[in-house]
């Protein structure tokens, strides 16, 4: 985590560069040290983390928690890799409605992607076998787990609809009103 670049489109969001070594008996990959993030995370408390599978063509998204259970994230592709997709929500921000993206994956000096309050977050995976390691400041709560249709964004995720690989949750999301943000 030496290097850290502010994702200007959405304001909060960073790339971070994480500690990486490969010798002859493999890698090892540093994922979150508090003394070596940027000051604005270091208070963040870190409190779950989980890590999911997707084949290629899976779009899993777009998710949030709505207050008072949102969530800062910490993303990051441990194999595989996906193209990351951040829209900020936050009425007040001055990158409301911003979509912004990135490709994380171990080819991409396994990078990790902070996604702060008050934004819906997916991605599509981009390799069969891509594993995303998440890191959360709130614990997961159902009664606040939601999201809006990924294809409500006003983003180009560049694959044929038919090849889409999604969840009949995230099929049945509503799409993005921005007057009905739970942000402010």
């Amino acid at each position: 985590m030496s290097k850290t670049k502010s994702v200007s489109e959405i304001t909060g969001a960073m790339l971070l560069h994480n500690f990486y070594a490969e010798d002859l008996r493999g890698g090892f990959l540093k994922v979150l040290q508090r003394s070596r993030l940027p000051e604005p995370l270091q208070s963040l408390d870190f409190c779950e983390g989980f890590i999911s599978t997707s084949r290629k063509n899976v779009i899993r998204g777009m998710h949030f928690q709505t207050p008072p259970c949102d969530l800062d994230k910490l993303v990051t592709v441990v194999t595989g890799a996906v193209l990351d997709v951040v829209l900020d929500m936050r009425k007040e921000s001055p990158t409301f409605r911003k979509v912004f993206s990135v490709k994380l994956g171990a080819d991409e000096e396994f990078r990790s992607l902070f996604i702060p309050k008050g934004c819906a977050h997916g991605f599509l995976a981009l390799e069969d076998n891509s594993m995303m390691l998440y890191q959360t400041t709130c614990e997961f709560h159902p009664e606040h787990d939601t999201g809006i249709a990924y294809d409500s964004i006003g983003f180009d995720w560049n694959i044929r609809k038919e090849d889409i690989i999604i969840s009949e949750k995230d099929r049945n999301l509503p799409p993005w009103d921005p007057e009905e943000s739970p942000f402010k």
